[in-house]
């Protein structure tokens, strides 16, 4: 009889031992939403700086977890659910919600796409907005749409002031959006920004990571 190699199966039971704990089981759902810093989850779960970093330790060792640095405030660390991290685990539907938002700075890019592919993946309606936005929507992005088939409508990026609805899911996907609107309710990616290399390959990178959270996403947000 085959079974699975020992590493695996080692894997598995930290994962599992990991969740275990009530503490971590939330901020693993907390982290199946969008991107947190220790600071957000210390103020989200009224826990001490010192327990937080032990339960952060735990799930990252058990590659439950993820740890990177802030593209706007380097001193910030953001922790993000692994990749596969979760496999035949994911939560259900936790949210009902009129619209859903994505928010950037320039919304040039990521939270055009963002929105672009919601539009794809969910019957809920999606819109875009930038805290200082561009004059144009980034080549690089209707680029990377074009060559993975989606289409990126052609209308000049927008402000939050004049998009913002109080009923909207708001999903920011950019650090500094995200650092400058503290205090706004929602959810965050930390995304990397395309624009900072210009390449291709960071365009196609910043379209799979967008692609890949709306995949997961998609399915837990219901309409209101």
């Amino acid at each position: 009889m085959k079974i699975e190699p020992a590493s695996d199966f080692e894997a598995r039971v930290a994962r599992h031992a990991a969740l275990a704990d009530p503490a971590r089981l939330r901020i693993v759902d907390l982290l199946t939403l969008g991107d947190f810093s220790p600071t957000e989850l210390q103020a989200e779960l009224g826990m001490s700086s010192n327990l937080l970093a032990h339960h952060l330790k735990t799930l990252e060792d058990a590659g439950l977890a993820t740890r990177h640095r802030s593209e706007a405030d380097r001193r910030r660390s953001y922790l993000r659910l692994a990749a596969g991290a979760l496999d035949g685990l994911v939560p259900g539907a936790v949210h009902g919600a009129q619209r859903v938002l994505f928010v950037c700075t320039r919304n040039s890019a990521r939270s055009q796409l963002a929105a672009a592919l919601w539009r794809q993946a969910s019957t809920v309606p999606s819109v875009s907005a930038g805290t200082h936005p561009a004059d144009r929507i980034a080549p690089g992005a209707v680029d990377a749409a074009r060559r993975h088939g989606l289409h990126l409508p052609a209308v000049a990026p927008q402000s939050l002031d004049e998009v913002a609805g109080d009923a909207d899911f708001v999903v920011t996907v950019c650090d500094n959006a995200h650092e400058e609107l503290t205090g706004l309710a929602g959810i965050h990616w930390s995304v990397p920004d395309p624009l900072r290399l210009g390449t291709k390959d960071a365009f196609d990178a910043a379209f799979a990571d967008i692609a890949s959270r709306v995949t997961d996403l998609a399915p837990r947000i219901t309409a209101a």
